[in-house]
């Protein structure tokens, strides 16, 4: 039996909507500048992405352009062009093809890619540092690899130097490297999590880990957090690479359960624009359109239900998404307090592969559009 460990790299695109503009206008790469909206003169929208410049001024994606600007008034937005982002994406995933079959494409700009076999015949580190330089020099996509026995100690290891890191992240180097990190920084501890924990005093990964601390830790976010996360830290979780892993998702969603059971509309109106702004970044993100949208809401008597309604047609348009799932909330909360609430996004298509049908009625419509 096979008991070494497997060699897995985590590879991300650095700042990657920053990266392709960057790519398509040189110009930029002087530029404090970020990528969202519909343009320069539109204060309205949200930031896919920041350049590494414009992070300095403390704007970052998911920040509206609005308050990106009022950070740094000579800010450039530039309009997304997703088109161009799947294109350098495929680039991408097809140049890493030639070192690995077993690759992952977690999202349009990452992926787990296990090097096991042919790392016996080029080391990690210098394959790595192949990598990186050549998609750095030949396609002008700068990545940060991380380097692991599992998909989570690879993922925190490209997360732990950026831009152009390579970062080796083994079970005995967690302590030295990771402990001292917020918790808010672990892979799948969401923000909400990441408040919980900071109310106890959890503030770093070294006060998650403290055996000391499991009772109160278990208590604030329930027991599946707690050991999934040891589970993760200590390296004891996946190392499977999988391949046939669906792509497209079939629903993206965000929920939260209430610190308090609350019955004030407008504050579950409040937490369910913060999940609606976390689910409708990874829509966009990942280049996806959307045919429904649907909220669920869990009251204070466990009784759960979910509403959802179906679009005319596929888009992501942030209003009208929006619109619907406030309107949603409006419609059919029932006024008793809730204990859990949630919003997502289902009958997803990647924007790329989206054909609308032609027809005697709308083929002059759809002619100027694509024109």
């Amino acid at each position: 039996m096979n008991n070494k460990p497997k060699i897995i790299f985590h590879i991300d695109l650095n700042a990657f909507y920053a990266s392709v503009e960057m790519i398509l206008d040189p110009h930029l790469k002087n530029r404090v500048f970020a990528v969202g909206g519909k343009g320069s003169y539109f204060r309205d929208g949200i930031l896919t992405t920041a350049s590494y410049k414009a992070r300095k001024y403390g704007i970052k994606s998911g920040m509206s352009i609005n308050e990106a600007l009022n950070r740094y008034p000579r800010l450039i937005i530039v309009p997304n062009n997703f088109p161009a982002y799947h294109k350098y994406s495929n680039i991408f995933y097809n140049y890493l093809k030639q070192y690995s079959n077993q690759i992952y494409k977690a999202s349009i700009d990452e992926v787990y890619m296990d090097v096991t076999e042919i790392s016996k015949e080029i080391h990690p580190l210098e394959l790595a540092k192949k990598i990186q330089t050549e998609l750095n020099e030949i396609h002008g996509l700068p990545v940060s690899i991380g380097i692991g026995p599992t998909l989570f100690l690879a993922k925190m290891g490209s997360d732990y130097r950026k831009p152009l890191g390579i970062t080796v992240m083994r079970k005995r180097d967690v302590p030295k490297k990771l402990f001292p990190k917020s918790i808010g920084s672990v892979f799948g501890i969401g923000v909400k999590t990441k408040e919980r924990l900071n109310d106890i005093d959890i503030i770093t990964i070294a006060d998650f880990a403290n055996l000391e601390n499991k009772n109160k830790i278990i208590e604030a976010v329930g027991e599946n957090i707690y050991y999934s996360t040891i589970c993760d830290l200590n390296g004891d979780s996946t190392d499977f690479v999988d391949v046939n892993k669906h792509l497209i998702p079939q629903s993206i969603s965000n929920e939260t359960t209430l610190a308090h059971d609350i019955d004030i509309l407008e504050v579950l109106k409040e937490r369910l624009d913060e999940l609606f702004e976390k689910t409708y970044g990874r829509l966009v993100k990942e280049d996806l359109i959307c045919k429904s949208v649907f909220i669920k809401i869990r009251y204070s008597n466990f009784k759960t239900t979910t509403k959802t309604v179906s679009l005319s047609d596929y888009n992501n348009d942030y209003d009208q998404l929006k619109f619907i799932a406030n309107e949603l909330l409006e419609n059919h909360y029932n006024g008793t307090p809730v204990r859990l609430i949630g919003v997502g996004f289902s009958n997803i298509i990647r924007k790329a592969d989206y054909k609308e049908d032609r027809t005697l009625f709308n083929y002059e419509e759809l002619d100027k559009k694509r024109a």
